[in-house]
């Protein structure tokens, strides 16, 4: 009789243990990747992926939250999304002071543009000693462009005996100052950068997209958080094979990504010249490309009083990356 207890309460047991486990997978299976996303151009991977079903073929459920600009470290800090689409050169400060997130792949190159009107005597690097340049904010990626390339032509753009000023103003705003003769030049991303070369008649003294060797280099980049890299390292493999996938399709398919983008309304304006931005960028995605580009871009921003001269780069760019083997499908 005692035996046949203890069976018992084995089997029991047993069915428990089976259970419990196939409720932590159906868990696991319902488990919903929030992402964060801001809707610009640029973001086109972000959208390809759930249009074009990557998400959906690497079995990974979904929810695409649209975030204020600006505001998607704070969402990814707060736990409001757990993964999201950014300008690398403006991830690197914030992850040296602990921004809880890991790169997982560069998506493409370009987006940044510092302009002139096309009547300006503003050349050459050279010519902007003594200019005052209009940016969106101070730890933006146009304005780290903007410094990195006036700083490699010898222009001193650091906080001791500077020969340029830096203006801020809203991304709105910033043409419209440049008209009136508040600043000389302009320094912006896409798609605001070229709609204001249309609207306004200016002209690109340095583009990230054709400008060497900043054309080489990845501009933007898939992250999670760290919470994902650490706990769901195969969830944040499927997310990235997906943006990777649809970066490698946007590369062949500029035209139909733009009209996706405005027919499903992710972003506004003309698709005819949507895709003529898109065109300029190269969608060929490389997780090697963005933790590259990474080192290059935080030692030009410790030349330029950008990152404290304290931070370890070598160090910082270990630990800013999550990167996958070549048995993961991850180029």
């Amino acid at each position: 009789m005692k035996k046949k207890t203890i069976t018992l309460f084995l089997i029991v047991a047993c069915l428990l243990v089976s259970a419990g486990c196939g409720n932590q997978k159906a868990a696991s299976d319902d488990f919903v990747l929030k992402i964060g996303y801001g809707g610009s151009l640029c973001e086109a991977p972000v959208h390809i992926a759930l249009e074009k079903g990557y998400f959906e073929q690497e079995g990974l459920n979904v929810d695409l939250i649209k975030l204020a600009p600006g505001a998607q470290f704070e969402a990814v800090t707060a736990g409001q999304i757990d993964a999201s689409f950014g300008l690398l050169a403006s991830l690197i400060q914030p992850l040296s002071n602990g921004l809880p997130i890991k790169i997982t792949s560069g998506l493409h190159t370009g987006c940044d543009k510092l302009l002139v009107p096309n009547n300006s005597t503003i050349k050459s690097a050279e010519d902007f000693k003594g200019k005052r340049i209009g940016v969106p904010s101070m730890n933006s990626s146009p304005i780290i462009f903007t410094k990195r390339f006036l700083s490699e032509k010898g222009v001193n753009v650091t906080e001791k005996n500077p020969e340029v000023e830096f203006v801020v103003f809203s991304a709105g705003e910033l043409p419209l100052a440049l008209q009136r003769g508040a600043i000389d030049a302009i320094a912006m991303n896409d798609p605001a950068a070229s709609v204001a070369i249309r609207e306004n008649g200016l002209i690109a003294v340095a583009d990230s997209a054709v400008t060497p060797p900043y054309n080489e280099q990845y501009c933007c980049a898939a992250y999670v958080s760290d919470s994902i890299a650490k706990d769901s390292p195969e969830i944040a493999a499927k997310y990235t094979r997906a943006l990777q996938k649809a970066s490698q399709w946007i590369a062949e398919n500029q035209d139909e990504a733009a009209q996706i983008q405005v027919d499903k309304k992710w972003v506004p304006g003309d698709p005819v010249f949507n895709a003529s931005i898109l065109k300029t960028y190269n969608y060929i995605p490389s997780a090697k490309g963005a933790y590259d580009a990474f080192s290059i871009t935080a030692k030009q921003m410790q030349q330029v009083g950008m990152l404290d001269a304290g931070v370890d780069v070598d160090a910082l760019q270990g630990e800013s990356f999550l990167l996958f083997d070549a048995n993961n499908g991850i180029i």
